[in-house]
């Protein structure tokens, strides 16, 4: 049975999965930012390349959320309804599930990610039933890092890769934080 698309709800921001009316502000948001974020998701700013591209990632997230392969959330602030970025939560295997997230640059700088983090993570732990959680950051991503560290997250070694499989893990761009589930939760 699909989890309910229920809003969180943080002291300063509402995370909610998109609609398609989100569209327009979603995509302004990836164009304005697209320099910046082709790094680290490539795959949402390819999608969304133009308006046209907006819909259909929109669509393609509410379709992930009914699977259950996929949760993504837009944020909002609150206060003025603005639109500040997402997050996103994708379960793996063994109980684990990764988490990512990214803020358009004014946004930065304020809390806001730590704050919607954390709200994912209750998500995550709570209504998905995770035992465990991945954020995966760029070496030089300090906000990024500092983002997890703030969140509970504690680094972790990356697992040994075989020498032929070759993955931004393995030559250590990629680092890992993790948050396990306590056993009184």
């Amino acid at each position: 049975m699909p989890l309910p698309r229920t809003p969180l709800l943080t002291p300063r921001l509402l995370l909610r999965p998109y609609e398609p009316a989100d569209a327009p502000a979603f995509f302004a948001l990836l164009h304005q930012n697209r320099a910046r974020l082709h790094t680290s998701f490539p795959d949402r700013v390819r999608a969304v390349a133009a308006p046209a591209g907006a819909p259909a990632a929109l669509a393609a997230f509410a379709d992930d959320w009914h699977s259950g392969r996929f949760y993504v959330l837009g944020i909002w602030l609150r206060a003025t309804g603005a639109y500040l970025g997402d997050i996103c939560l994708m379960p793996q295997t063994g109980g684990q599930a990764e988490i990512g997230y990214y803020l358009a640059h004014e946004a930065e700088g304020q809390g806001y990610a730590r704050e919607a983090l954390a709200a994912v993570c209750r998500f995550g732990f709570d209504a998905v039933g995770a035992q465990r959680l991945l954020v995966r950051c760029f070496a030089d991503n300090a906000r990024g890092q500092a983002v997890a560290l703030a969140a509970g997250f504690r680094p972790e070694t990356p697992p040994p890769r075989f020498a032929w499989f070759r993955n931004a893990d393995a030559v250590g761009s990629i680092r890992r934080f993790v948050q396990e589930k306590s056993m009184g939760e």
